[in-house]
């Protein structure tokens, strides 16, 4: 039994069964995968997948017990690999971080940059995807943060932190009525919102949810005409007069922003959290404790690592 065989399996899960994609991503031949995947059974005694002539078609029963200890043992090795490096290159590596748009466009950069500061010899990797792509990165290893508001507390794989919290703005031309109403003095209220169209984020984006729960709640139904999945392009429809936008308070800046109007929304919508996750059993080295603690002082060290032997489901607040 090799890591290779280990790693020919669970890749063919994560690549949907398919040899060829496989073989693409360890960088071999197809015939190479089959006959890691065929040596390990053999080793084991037990067919781990299905099959259709040469074609993979899932995991059977014993393969589906079996597929969570390779990732164990595949962590495992990772994490000796990471020992190693922490006491032989301490102050040197690599970071990844997932991260959604939002998170990266308005919440990293200062961490970033205070981070590179401290740690030039780190190279900083940035990935942006949804809020299920950060997940998913994180439980395949691709990254070592996450940071996202929405899914990342919905997996047992990760512990998911507090950071910040944060509210909605709304955003409108000087000249919209909004604009005028509240340079008046005049509150905004939902039914108010709803009497125009609304340019906002896609569900399961930048606090979504909760903008939807307090429509539902008074019994409005806005007509929302556009959704995206970043600040930026609710913001460039906002100014084109497409709709009123709601974006996150964090993405308005009235310097980078000069043709368009913030109106406070908090009283509206719910606050959100901002979480950043880590995979449970991962081996962190020092300078990663070092950026969470940058990007969210109140994640010390210490904090973090008894996070890590708590239950998963049990309840960290700021």
């Amino acid at each position: 039994m090799n890591f290779q065989q280990l790693r020919s399996a669970r890749e063919a899960v994560r690549q949907n069964f398919n040899l060829t994609a496989v073989a693409g991503v360890l960088h071999t031949s197809q015939p190479g995968v089959s006959r890691q995947i065929r040596e390990l059974e053999d080793e084991l005694g037990i067919d781990l997948f299905g099959r259709a002539g040469k074609r993979l078609t899932g995991l059977t029963e014993p393969g589906k017990l079996v597929l969570p200890i390779i990732e164990r043992l595949l962590l495992e090795a990772d994490n000796l690999r990471r020992a190693g490096d922490e006491f032989a290159r301490s102050n040197e590596g690599a970071l990844t971080i997932a991260a959604t748009h939002s998170q990266a466009r308005y919440a990293l950069p200062a961490a970033v940059r205070d981070f590179r500061q401290r740690r030039p010899l780190v190279q900083l990797h940035l990935h942006q995807g949804t809020p299920q792509q950060v997940a998913r990165m994180l439980i395949d290893g691709e990254a070592d943060i996450g940071i996202a508001t929405e899914a990342l507390a919905q997996y047992d794989e990760l512990l998911a932190l507090p950071c910040y919290r944060w509210t909605h703005t709304v955003v409108v031309p000087p000249g919209h009525p909004l604009a005028l109403e509240a340079a008046a003095g005049q509150g905004l209220t939902l039914q108010r919102l709803a009497q125009f169209p609304l340019v906002t984020y896609e569900s399961g984006y930048t606090g979504r949810a909760h903008i939807d729960e307090a429509f539902a709640k008074a019994g409005l139904t806005p007509e929302i005409v556009l959704v995206a999945m970043d600040a930026d392009v609710i913001k460039t429809y906002a100014e084109l007069g497409l709709g009123v936008g709601i974006v996150a308070a964090i993405a308005f800046d009235e310097e980078r922003d000069p043709h368009l109007r913030a109106i406070d929304a908090r009283h509206l919508f719910a606050a959100n959290m901002t979480r950043l996750a880590i995979r449970r059993g991962a081996w962190l080295r020092h300078y990663v404790f070092d950026f969470i603690t940058t990007f969210a002082p109140p994640l010390t060290q210490q904090m973090v690592q008894r996070a890590l032997v708590a239950e998963p489901g049990e309840a960290f607040e700021l």
